[in-house]
């Protein structure tokens, strides 16, 4: 039978991260829009929240407080209700510690899983996407050979978050193009390796204050004993789904931002002596967006279920990205429309929630939780 309450631990979750995303995310959020920044200070403090040390098990230096997608993916709408770039960017070194825990050796747990649990912020990334107009996160382009005791790396990535401090980044990489994801493997490289070169930051419309970096990988050679999961590998598609899972969440705390802000505003604002909210084309937007953030939310936790059970969650991710990428933009498409022309300007954070929730039809592998 389904069951929509949150637990007293989720609902705890929640209602803590929303308070951080109000006090601490959503005032500094505009600021870090326009000067393309993210400050240091701001990672210190979500890394002092215990987002990654309390998944980590006590054998590895971590809170053992147990780990769930569901609850990631609550914890990461309120974050990027705050503000998504400021989130991801946060939430960054998760893209190494997940697939530790999923699917890391014993050697590589021990080695490498302490590091996630200090009191300073530890700078690790992932990458994921590739500079293709095909791009499919299911069909890399990137190589990864068998050369003796070595792993060669031979490609390009993109939207690389942190990568220009990351003192570890994952990358994602196939034995064979053409062969679909079950030819995926994720090789660890340190910060500095020859052959891995870090471009100038890229520049984009939204999700400004993210440092992104394009990431180009030439006769890049890491010890055999980096790749993850040994001679077991990794399940690449499960990673896929648990990060299309929390992008979804992510959107949805866009989205529902959009929807609170053009409430209060439609309210607020009256027109011939009426508030614009009693409108009927107005109140028609409002309806229909607030039945797209439940409908976008009930999607995005159906999926992060059924990955807490190990079920095949494939076609959920797959559905859920799809449309909460959709949904979110028509959303935020309705605050600008709502709010009219001063949706269009900074005065009011709309603009920037539009031009953030354009990019999750682009994202792939780039938040877990």
């Amino acid at each position: 039978m389904a069951e929509f309450r949150l637990d007293e631990d989720q609902k705890q979750i929640q209602d803590m991260m929303r308070k951080f995303a109000l006090e601490e995310l959503r005032k500094v959020a505009r600021n870090c829009d326009e000067e393309a920044r993210l400050p240091d200070d701001v990672l210190e403090k979500v890394w002092g929240l215990g987002v990654s040390a309390n998944s980590v098990p006590e054998c590895y230096g971590g809170y053992e407080m147990g780990r769930s997608v569901l609850t990631g993916s609550i914890m990461a709408e309120e974050l990027a209700w705050g503000d998504v770039s400021l989130a991801m960017g946060a939430l960054s070194p998760l893209l190494v510690m997940v697939p530790l825990l999923e699917f890391g050796t014993e050697e590589q747990k021990q080695e490498l899983l302490p590091k996630f649990c200090g009191e300073a912020f530890y700078p690790a990334t992932a990458a994921v996407m590739e500079p293709r107009v095909t791009f499919d996160a299911l069909d890399l382009g990137t190589t990864v050979e068998m050369s003796g005791d070595a792993l060669v790396l031979n490609g390009a990535k993109c939207m690389v978050p942190l990568a220009d401090r990351a003192e570890k980044i994952l990358v994602f990489a196939t034995t064979a193009k053409g062969a679909g994801p079950a030819s995926v493997e994720a090789i660890i490289v340190d910060k500095g390796t020859p052959g891995m070169t870090i471009g100038e930051r890229e520049k984009y419309m939204g999700l400004r204050p993210l440092p992104l970096f394009p990431v180009v990988f030439k006769d890049c050679e890491v010890p055999k004993a980096r790749r993850l999961g040994g001679n077991r590998g990794i399940d690449y598609v499960r990673f896929i789904n648990i990060s299309r899972a929390v992008l979804c969440s992510m959107a949805v705390g866009v989205a529902r931002a959009s929807l609170e802000y053009s409430i209060n505003y439609a309210k607020e604002r009256y027109a011939f002596g009426d508030p614009i909210a009693s409108r009927q084309a107005i109140a028609f937007m409002l309806a229909e967006s607030a039945m797209e953030v439940d409908g976008m939310r009930l999607l995005a936790w159906r999926t992060a279920w059924r990955l807490d059970r190990n079920e095949n969650a494939t076609r959920d991710a797959t559905l859920a990205k799809f449309y909460c990428a959709e949904q979110t933009m028509k959303v935020v498409d309705y605050g600008v429309q709502i709010l009219g022309g001063h949706g269009y300007i900074r005065e009011h954070p709309i603009e920037l929630w539009f031009r953030n929730g354009r990019a999750f039809a682009s994202l792939d592998g780039m938040a877990v939780v």
